[in-house]
Parts: C-alpha cells; structure tokens; sequence
C-alpha cells in the first residue's frame, strides 16, 4: 500500500485525480493490517511530512500519520519511540543540506497519540532537555515560535527546576535577536504573531512558576543594559515585561535603582532601550514600567541619567503619538518626561517644530483616540507655557495650534506640575540620606530663616499668594529702574519655577531691610510690612514707572484709564481712602480730610466697653458659608448728612432738623454719647449695629467687632479738645472715620502690642479673636455712585451719599507665636482666592464669580512655616488659639470679591488674564532659573552618591535574583526579620526584593 500511495503522490495527475485515489488508500489503512505495513506507512508518512516540497505533500503525510495514530496505536507508539525522536532532534531529517524545517510540528503532531503510553514520561523527558538545548543555540523567531507553540500544547514537556529558570533566560535571549526586516504589512503581523508567541509562553510558566519571573527580568536587565554589543537588542523585549506582575514593580524598580553595580551607562542604556519600546503596537503597561523606572532614578537624584535620557528620546517619543496603535502609551511617556523636567524648557523647546504638525494631523485622523490625546496634548502645553514663559516667538505657532482645545485651570497645572517635579519623587531608602531635602508635597516652596527672619517670610508667602499682586510682579518689564521691585520679582520667580524645597531670601532681605532693625532680633512684621510698601511705592512714584498692563484693557474709558495709571501698583492692590470727620459740638460744624491707607490698624475696645452694639454708620459684618449667592450692594443713610425738614404737626417728627450721628441696636437703651449729642432715637431709621457672629463665645471679640470699633465715634473731651477754627478755640468735638475706596486686599493689623509704663515694655493681648472667612465692609459712595448702584433693583434713597457693603474674602493670616514683640516667632496660613471657580471657564468673556461655599471649602490652605510648607484647613486657621494660646492671628489678608459693581481694577484685571494668560518671564530670568535648578539637581545627585555609605553600612540584603543561583529546594529559610525572609512558600514575592 506503501507504493501505492507513494506513486500516486509523485504522479502527474491532476491533484483532484489524486485526492481521490487517496482518499481509497487512507480509507483502507483505516482496516487491520500487519505490523510491517504499518511500519512502511508511517515511513513514508514521514517522509512526505518532513521533506515535501509542496504544502500538498506535505497535508496527505500528515492525514495519514493521524490516521495511523487512530487507527493502529499499538503500532504507532513503537514507531514514534523516544531513539527516533533523539535522532530527529539531534541530527535532523534528510539529506545533509537540506533538513527539514518541520521537526518540531511533526514532534507536536505526534505527542497527541502517546500520551498515554508507557513511553510517555520518558518522551517528555527527552523533551525538557532537547527543548532546554534548543533555544541555547539561538534558533530563529519562526523555530521559537514552533518551540512555543509545542510546549503550550504540551506543558509536560517544559523544563523543570532550575532547568526552567534557564530556559526563561535563554529564550529572552533569542527574542533579543528577534528583528523584522520586511516592512510588507503581512510579513509585520506575522512576526507580532510569532513573537506573541514565545513570550506568551514565558507568561503561562510565570503564572504557575512565580520564583522564575526574577531571574528572568535578571537576565532581561543583563540584555537591555549591556554597552558591549554594537547591535541594539530587539524591541521585541517589550513583549515579556508586559506580562510581568506590577505588584512586583515597586521592589524591582527599587533594587535597580539602589543597585551600586549598575554603572550609570548602564543604567542610561538601558531606560533609553526601554524607552524605545513604546514602538512595540501590541505592549501592555509597558508605559508603567518605563515611568516607574524614572521615578526611580529621580528618587535616588540620578538627575543627569534622566537629563540626557530625556533629550536624546523625548522627539523619538513625541514622533509615536501618530500612530493609533501605540499612541497610549507614548503619550502617557511623553506626559511624564515633560511634567518632570522643569528645571529647563529645553526639553520642550525641542518638541516645538514637530506640535504644530502633529495637532493637525491629529485634527485630521478625527477619531475619540485621537480628540482625547489632542485635549492631553493641549493640557501639556499649557502646564508648559506656564512653567517656562518668556518665548512668545517661540511659542505663537503652538499657540494658534491649540487655541480651539481647552485650557486647564491654574490648580491643575500646579498639580500636575507638582506631582510629577523629579524632586518630589520620594526614595523608600531616604531615611538613610537624612540630608537629602525633597519639595513639599504640596508644590509651594519655603524660604530660609536667616536668623530670626520669619517675620519677613510670612509677609513675603503672603505677598507671594495674593494672586493679582503676584501676577502683576511677574509681568513687570525688563529695565523698569526699579531695584527693590525687581528683587521682588525675582525672589516671586523662584518661589513658583524652583526646584528647590526652600529658597535664600538674602539678597531681598538686604535691600528690604529698615535702617532702624536691629540685625539678628526678632521684629514686628506689621512695621515690617508697612515699611516694604512703602518703599515699593515711593519707588514706583518716583517716575520709575513699570505696571502696564491696565493700560491694554481696552475695556476701560479714558477717564478712568487716566485714573487707574495714574496709580503705583501699591495703591492698586493696597491702597485704600478714608474719610475722617470732626464735628464741633458747639457749633456743628464738621471739618474733613481724606486719607490713604495701606493697612488698617485695629485696637481692642477697653475691657469695660460692650464688644456688640458698636456705633458704626453700617455695620461689619461676618458671612457664614452659609450664604451662598453674591451679596448685593447695601446703600444706608450717612450718619452726618442732614435729613429733610419736619412737617409740622408730625408728631413723629423732631421739632428741629438733625443729624445723625449714630445707630444702636434695636431695644438697646441709646448710647451716652449719642444721646448727648443729638438727643434722638435713631433705631428706627437704621439697621442693627454689628455683623451676625457665628458660633462665638458671649465675651468674645471678632474681627467685625474690632473694625466696628475702629469705625465708631470718639468723643475728643478734656485734653484731647478740638480746635474749632469757626469757633476759634478748644472745643468739645466727635471725630468720625469713614471709608471712601476698599482696597483690592484689604490688610488689618490687630494691635496686639501695647505699652505697659509699669514694666516700661510692650506687652501682648492674648484675647482670641475669631476671624470671618468673608467679610462686608462698609464703604461710602458718592450720589453718582449711589445712583449707579440702584440700578440693580434697589430703591432710590434720599439725596446725598450713603453706604454701599463690599465683600471681601479671608487669603493669609499672620500668627505670632508668642508673649513679646521682641521675641516669639512667625507663621502664617495663606490660600488663592479668585474671582473664577474651580475648573470654571469664562462664559462670553466674563469669568464666573465664585460663591461663598466654593470659596470656602474647595480652595487649599497653605501653612508657611519659613522652610516648611503643609497643607492645612481654615478650620486649623480658626482653632491655633483655641490650641495654642500664644499663637495669635496679626495681620489679616483679604481679598475684595467683585459683585455686581465690579471696580474697574477687577474688570481689567479679569481680561489681562483672559488675554494674555500666565506671566511670562524675561528671558534673562527663565535662565537663571533653569541654571539654579540645574546645579540644585547637581548638588542633590552628588549628595546623595556621597552618601551611598550609609547603605553600604547596614546589613546586607541579597540582591532582587542571587536566591535563584541555586536550587530553590535548598533554601532552608523559614521567614522572621532578618532581611532576606519572606512569606515562605514559591508564591511570596516579597521575600525575594530588598
């Protein structure tokens, strides 16, 4: 039958000729038949399967050998005996020259009829070796891909012990070899498919064999970091780690990192190899991996593997966001290389050209993957025009590339910025480089204490988070003949771009620094404060003018861009005017001048004096967050402005015109003061006195009540008489102060320092004040502005002027911590408010006001403590006294919330910042910036290489694969503490990394 088959099959009959007479010969094999027929069968079933030169040959040797295997098992099984096998695999089939390349299918054809064959054990043994032995000689992809194709079918045959261990690591090594030469799309799937494969076979012996995953990203390290050979190894790499556990990422990543063996080339080698693996299309968390490894170099300062790494590959990784396929993970790649080199823009400075190109590619694909790495891609470069400004030639092309796509808010560009800083990655091992400093987690940066400076710090962190103030300082030109001023802008620069945890404030602090201080001693920030702003604006006043950016607004009217320029930026953003008010009691008279302030100075009533019931023309008052929409504007009566005349027979009317002086609570006997002064009860004309306190002791004071205080009238009797000129001489006189312009931060000092002529030293309240989170102030209007006021819905009140409520919003608090203003220490709590909500986008060009709980509750605190930075609450604001009874709120910080009388600094403000977005610095400062961020990495790296000993000196770990140089059998250890102790068990991955 043997010839038979054998002479149809080399005919030259038509094969559909041929296929019937085959199909006679295979039904007859499928009828009993001696041993020797069987024998000569399977020989020539043999040999059309291994040496056909045609796939029909090839088919017809393959049928007949299944149906032997069937149908003759007995038969079969002596054929297909393990001497056969060894020479098929040792010594090939057919002519020298010319063997066959089919071994391994016709083996995987075979095995499936002897399997439950006496022979079976010693076939699979015959296996594990000659597989073991295979891929130590380097076999090619589509022998591997056999290889694995054979033992996934039959796991019986995978090597065992340590024998596994080195096959995993010698067939990583042949998928280092694995390359595609063809670039035809059929011949691309084809190797994916093959080499899907092979790793696919590493996956399944993981999964059941963990204690092999070790030795094998061993062996993996070994390839990938290797400077000797010439020719890169195969991305075809990517495809093992993907299979890889990632709860085992931290502890490799962690050993590698901390690993004194591996040379920096080698490491550079090998994240840059890594790197190049965000090619391979068909990879798994393979972006996981390479951002991990990153991390790690920046947790052990390695800051110039990652420099170099990151400009040599960061165009080669931007290139791969064209294709869809590996599109994902270049992305998140290219996301963390950015957002982690901020001590230099020429990392992005390299991507410009290529982005432009890209979005409109990108635009043009239209599909979700790409409309979601557009919406990345435009965040990304907004986190990077804010962290590097200063190259509007640069960066206008960008810009007009991603006008149409959305812009992040300023919290999460910080965040990101923040999160992803090489400085903030934090290394497990830092406890033994106890001087190696890391940036806050919060992103904000502290500044030194110089030697009793804190009072400066806080005032400068102040500064520093009152968002206009510090945007303003920041755009502020080049050559503006301002030195103080461009100190500040200076000292502003490096607290938002440095890397640095906390900076030197020397240099400002020696030209800020009031002749009187005494170097060294502790000072009192208030004067401190006030000296500064001074000095800012007697600077600027000067004619050394540099705020410009009112001056583009095209928004405003001519009348009031002439007012506002006319304007220092200290009066901008500080500045204030009070009215003050003297009224003869003789003759009535009133005399009055108009002031500016900066900041207003709050004295404590006398103990004897009734903190509520103050006499305020229109009371403070304190907004809970309870009030959620936008105050409106409240317009009250002047307390000195004369009312109309009486009708005659009104008999609730007083027989003669007068003017009020002052209000009092409703039910409230009138104040002596008052009543002496006027002699009527003006409660029923007025509102109550004093702002809703929320949740504060009976006896407490409140800031509402301090500056309730401060508003009230004082009689000047006795030694402090008024000169009256109509009167022209002392007389008994009221003075009045009242508010006329709220600045755009409103500053309050408490004066909690009083001079005692008993111990001849100045001494502290400690009176615990509670402090509203939103305040209204009463400010005084014109006619016209009344007028203008009541547009919006309120009734028209008599003629003359009144009194309009501003809102403002609490930003920084200063704490004094202690009993003295000689000694003690500062602190303070700050936050950013502004005008727009969290993640708010501007509606028709107007930014959205945020309420009352937005403001509360979404908005971070900060707590500056000179060169430590937390985060805090408002509720550890409101309770440090409560706590610490020498840590006392001083100097107070609001912002003034725009309603729906918005002032024209707000307004212009608003579109300064719609227009023209972030400051951008000079370039003269960007650089040297990225120069101190270089040499602070620099510093860090060398710190931390020198301080490698400390490691060096504990007891040794093994490192993440030595455990696997011998059998795992004889690894007698049973857990506890020493340092190489695991679960116990091969399935504990812990006890296998440090």
């Amino acid at each position: 039958m043997d010839k038979i088959l054998e002479a149809v099959v080399m005919s030259s009959y038509p094969n559909n000729v041929k296929q019937g007479l085959v199909r006679r010969v295979i039904e007859a094999a499928k009828q009993p038949m001696d041993s020797e027929q069987c024998w000569s069968m399977l020989e020539l079933s043999t040999k059309l399967y291994l040496l056909g030169d045609t796939k029909y040959k090839r088919e017809i040797g393959k049928e007949v050998l299944e149906v032997y295997g069937h149908y003759h098992p007995e038969e079969f099984e002596e054929f297909f005996n393990v001497r056969f096998l060894l020479s098929l695999l040792q010594e090939g089939y057919g002519p020298l020259g010319k063997r066959s390349h089919y071994v391994l299918d016709y083996i995987q054809l075979g095995l499936q009829f002897v399997l439950e064959s006496p022979s079976a054990n010693s076939i699979f043994g015959l296996l594990r070796i000659e597989v073991l032995r295979k891929v130590c000689e380097r076999p090619s992809l589509k022998q591997c891909a056999k290889i694995s194709k054979l033992l996934t079918q039959h796991p019986q045959c995978i090597p065992m012990g340590k024998h596994q261990v080195l096959f995993c690591q010698q067939l990583i090594r042949c998928i280092r070899q694995f390359q595609c030469v063809s670039e035809a799309e059929e011949d691309i799937m084809e190797f994916l498919e093959q080499v899907n494969k092979v790793s696919g076979l590493l996956q399944r012996i993981w999964r059941t064999q963990t204690s092999a995953i070790l030795p094998s990203l061993k062996e993996l390290f070994t390839i990938i970091s290797s400077t000797e050979e010439q020719e890169a190894p195969s991305n075809a790499l990517a495809s093992v780690v993907q299979f890889v556990p990632l709860e085992l990422m931290d502890g490799v990543i962690r050993n590698l990192t901390n690993d004194d063996s591996i040379t920096d080339v080698q490491m550079m080698t090998a994240i840059s190899r890594m790197i190049d693996w965000v090619s391979w299309p068909l990879g798994k968390n393979i972006d996981k991996w390479i951002i991990a490894l990153l991390k790690g170099l920046a947790a052990v300062k390695k800051f110039s593997i990652l420099i170099e790494v990151t400009l040599s590959k960061i165009e080669k990784v931007f290139s791969k966001l064209l294709y869809p396929i590996v599109r994902e993970g270049a992305l998140s790649v290219l996301q963390y290389m950015l957002l982690s080199f901020q001590h230099s823009h020429e990392a992005f400075h390299l991507l410009l050209p290529h982005i432009p190109r890209l979005v409109a590619s990108l635009k043009k694909e239209d599909s979700n993957s790409a409309t979601s790495s557009l919406e990345q891609l435009a965040e990304l470069i907004h986190c990077m025009f804010f962290r590097f400004s200063g190259f509007p030639d640069l960066y206008e092309p960008v810009l007009e590339a991603v006008k149409a796509l959305p812009i992040p808010n300023e919290d999460r560009i910080k965040h990101l910025l923040g999160q992803n800083a090489w400085t903030s990655q934090k290394n497990e091992l830092a406890c033994f480089y106890p001087r190696l400093a890391s940036k806050s987690e919060t992103g904000k940066i502290g500044l030194i204490n110089l030697g009793n400076t804190c009072y400066m710090n806080s005032i400068i962190q102040s500064l520093f988070m009152a968002s206009d103030f510090r945007h303003s300082v920041l755009n502020l030109t080049e050559g503006n003949s301002q030195p103080l001023m461009t100190k500040l802008q200076w000292l502003f620069a490096f607290l938002e771009h440095s890397q640095r945890p906390a900076i030197s404030p020397e240099s400002f602090l020696s030209a800020s620094w009031p002749p009187w201080f005494t170097p060294g001693a502790q000072q009192d920030c208030s004067e401190y404060l006030k000296y500064l702003l001074d000095r800012l604006h007697e600077e600027e006043k000067t004619g050394k003018r540099i705020y410009q950016k009112l001056k583009e607004s095209s928004l405003m009217s001519q009348t009031v861009e002439h007012h506002y320029l006319n304007k220092t930026l200290i009066e901008k953003m500080f500045g204030g005017k009070m009215m003050t008010k003297i009224r003869c009691l003789k003759c009535l008279n009133v005399s009055s001048r108009e002031e500016v302030f900066t900041d207003l100075s709050l004295a404590f009533p006398p103990p004897d004096r009734r903190v509520r019931g103050s006499t305020s023309v229109l009371p403070v008052e304190e907004i809970g967050p309870q009030f959620i929409e936008p105050p409106e504007s409240q317009l009250m009566g002047s307390p000195w402005i004369p009312r109309k005349a009486p009708v005659a027979g009104d008999p609730a009317s007083p027989p003669m015109p007068v003017e009020t002086l002052s209000f009092q609570e409703p039910g409230e006997v009138s104040n002596p003061l008052s009543s002496n002064a006027v002699g009527v009860d003006a409660a029923k004309d007025t509102p109550s006195a004093f702002g809703e306190q929320a949740c504060a002791p009976k006896d407490s004071r409140s800031v509402p009540d301090l500056i309730n205080y401060f508003l009230s009238p004082e009689r000047l009797t006795a030694e402090n008489k008024y000169h009256c000129e109509k009167c022209a001489s002392l007389q008994d006189a009221e003075k009045v102060a009242e508010l006329t312009e709220g600045p755009h931060y409103l500053i309050l000092t408490l004066l909690r320092f009083s001079f005692d002529p008993r111990t001849m030293k100045r001494k502290k309240i400690l009176d615990n004040v509670s402090i509203p989170v939103v305040l209204k102030l009463p400010i005084l209007v014109t006619s016209e502005e009344t007028e203008e006021a009541c547009q919006h819905g309120k009734d028209r009140p008599a003629p003359g002027s009144g009194f309009m409520s501003v809102v403002y919003d609490l930003c920084s608090v200063v704490v004094h911590s202690g009993i003295s203003s000689e000694s003690g220490h500062y602190y303070c709590y700050s936050r950013e408010c502004t005008d727009t909500i969290p993640n708010g986008q501007p509606q028709d060009g107007v930014p959205k006001p945020a309420s009352d709980k937005q403001l509360d509750f979404e908005i971070q605190w900060y707590l500056f403590n000179d060169t430590r930075v937390s985060f805090s609450s408002f509720e550890s604001v409101s309770n440090v006294t409560s706590f610490f009874p020498k840590d006392t709120a001083y100097v107070l910080f609001y912002r003034q919330r725009p309603g729906r009388q918005s002032c024209p600094l707000h307004e212009a403000l608003a579109e300064a910042g719609c227009l023209h977005g972030e400051p951008s610095l000079h370039k003269d400062l960007m650089e040297a910036i990225s120069k101190d961020n270089i040499l602070y990495l620099q510093e860090q790296e060398k710190e931390a290489r020198n301080r490698a000993a400390y490691i060096s000196a504990l007891p040794k770990s093994p490192l993440w694969w030595r455990d696997f140089d011998r059998d795992k059998d004889d690894d007698s250890s049973s857990g506890g503490c020493s340092p190489a102790a695991g679960g116990g068990g091969s399935s504990s991955f812990h006890g296998l990394v440090f």
